[in-house]
């Protein structure tokens, strides 16, 4: 965002032809200043990545399973019959609706959810 040297206004981009080519100038709309300028190619930030459909929605990587700071509670492993999960909720679905609950074994690692 650029602003105007004469009376400080913030400059809007505007596109106007110039010997048969068109270029970008930024223009102030108070007093009528132009800067031209050149467009520069959007590029991510070097700390976002794409993601593929499948990697946006991560249950728990194997490193953070082995942390053991999840909360737990008591209920049932449907595979080893251990008495103790970790838990933690995710919204998988829209925002306006319910968020899913998702239980590890902390004996055998089995992990199952629940809809709420």
């Amino acid at each position: 965002m650029k602003f105007c040297p004469k009376c400080g206004m913030r400059l809007s981009p505007i596109n106007k032809k110039k010997d048969k080519k068109k270029i970008i100038l930024l223009t102030c709309p108070k007093c009528g200043y132009e800067q031209p300028t050149t467009p520069k190619k959007l590029t991510l930030p070097e700390d976002t990545k794409q993601t593929s459909p499948k990697e946006k929605i991560t249950i728990i990587s194997k490193e953070e399973a082995k942390l053991r700071t999840l909360p737990t509670l008591k209920t049932q492993c449907p595979k080893c019959s251990n008495n103790e999960a970790y838990w933690w909720m995710v919204q998988t679905r829209g925002a306006d609706e319910s968020t899913t609950q998702f239980f590890r074994c902390t004996k055998c690692g089995h992990t199952w959810r629940e809809m709420a």
